[in-house]
């Protein structure tokens, strides 16, 4: 039927099939559904038709496939669905969950490095603040349109080339600044500097914006993110990467205390202690 998942009530068969998918290839039309292997070895499910557009870049069309688990290895994730969408009840349709189980791929050791107790500690971490940059997921761009044309830095030698408005905040963790959509692009495969407006048009790339700042990026911190909590320097350390001295150290109390208590929410949700070092 379509739009029923090719994976819904798989037999070891049906799985086994999955796993010798034929090839991909370009130009071919692929209905909702279909399964291919891909050049890398791994397998995509696409989650739209298409005529036959590349997995690893369509991230729309395409999703991630696990012959035992289905798209996106949800099942790795320490965040079930049902979870998700009790954590984020008005969340804005954009923020799917299979555009951020298909961003998994992208940086494997997020919420799957350590105990269960610390996997599930990063992941919601990771989702109380992303809540917090965008009002639950309701936003998928910066709300203050004045600050749009602030974010180009033409000290850069590439300049603004998608035109100096156009960098502002997108996606959960509001990327924002024409180097950081340079260094994200760079690091993740995909020319976010000539087209920032792909965070904010695909769920995928949007997640994956948001999982390469946390994983790979400091910021006004002294860590990462996700070192923060999978070295067990707990939550206020994450606060500190993110928005540093503008809120930890007495900046702005009230809006550490809001990031702490959707910490806890999540934390609950997911039926895990919060830890230790919750402020900063």
């Amino acid at each position: 039927m379509l739009g029923v998942p090719a994976f819904a009530g798989q037999t070891p068969q049906a799985a086994a099939a999955a796993c010798s998918a034929p090839n991909w290839v370009a130009g071919q039309w692929y209905d909702i559904g279909a399964i291919v292997r891909y050049t890398n070895g791994g397998y995509y499910r696409a989650k739209n038709a298409n005529p036959g557009y590349d997995p690893v870049i369509s991230t729309w069309y395409w999703e991630p496939y696990d012959c035992g688990t289905g798209p996106g290895n949800p099942g790795a994730f320490v965040v079930s669905e049902a979870q998700f969408n009790q954590m984020f009840p008005g969340r804005n349709s954009f923020y799917t969950y299979s555009g951020l189980t298909a961003a998994l791929s992208a940086y494997p050791g997020f919420a799957n490095t350590g105990s269960d107790t610390v996997k599930k500690q990063e992941a919601a971490a990771f989702l109380a603040n992303v809540s917090h940059e965008t009002g639950g997921l309701v936003h998928i761009v910066e709300q203050n349109t004045a600050n749009y044309p602030h974010y180009c830095d033409w000290n850069q030698p590439y300049g603004c080339p998608a035109g100096q408005a156009a960098y502002y905040g997108r996606g959960p963790i509001q990327l924002s600044w024409n180097f950081n959509y340079k260094a994200a692009g760079d690091a993740l495969g995909i020319n976010l500097l000539n087209n920032p407006y792909l965070v904010e048009q695909d769920p995928a790339v949007a997640w994956k914006t948001g999982l390469w700042y946390w994983n790979t990026q400091s910021g006004p911190g002294t860590m990462t993110p996700h070192n923060a909590m999978v070295d067990g320097r707990g939550f206020g350390e994450t606060i500190r990467g993110i928005n540093g001295s503008l809120e930890c150290n007495g900046g702005n109390p009230a809006q550490v205390e809001s990031r702490v208590a959707k910490y806890r929410q999540f934390s609950s949700v997911l039926g895990v202690d919060p830890g230790a070092n919750l402020y900063c």
